[in-house]
């Protein structure tokens, strides 16, 4: 079986913060499985030039048949926002191109995008509005 590292709210608002963004947390659903959040946490940031993010791990996976231990969260959706609305990235990058969401991340993917995203020069969308490649 291979191994990924479990993510935490606190984890991902690490790692955003580490990339020097402002971060917001909050934490969905419980220790209990019936409670009514359709997510485990939620993080949002938002970079210094501009981009922002919001990282959500929408349940726990199990590593047991029986669903008895082993319940973690190792995967994470992400979506790209631009000016409080959803955007995807200029083309020449990595991710985000055709569409503002990436799902099912795990933590090394997300470290990637997260120094993608605040690097993003935002003068890149005027350029490709203007020459109608974005």
């Amino acid at each position: 079986m291979e191994t990924c590292t479990a993510m935490t709210a606190e984890s991902v608002g690490e790692i955003l913060q580490k990339a020097g963004a402002e971060v917001m947390v909050r934490s969905g659903r419980s220790d209990s499985y019936s409670a009514p959040r359709e997510f485990s946490f939620e993080v949002k940031a938002i970079f210094p030039n501009g981009m922002g993010m919001s990282v959500v791990a929408r349940q726990f996976n199990y590593r047991d048949a029986w669903e008895a231990s082993g319940r973690v969260n190792d995967l994470v959706d992400v979506v790209l926002l631009r000016n409080g609305a959803l955007t995807p990235l200029p083309k020449g990058f990595p991710w985000f191109q055709g569409g503002e969401e990436e799902c099912g991340l795990d933590e090394e993917r997300l470290i990637e995008i997260v120094e993608c995203v605040k690097n993003v020069n935002v003068k890149l969308y005027l350029l490709q509005e203007m020459t109608g490649d974005l």
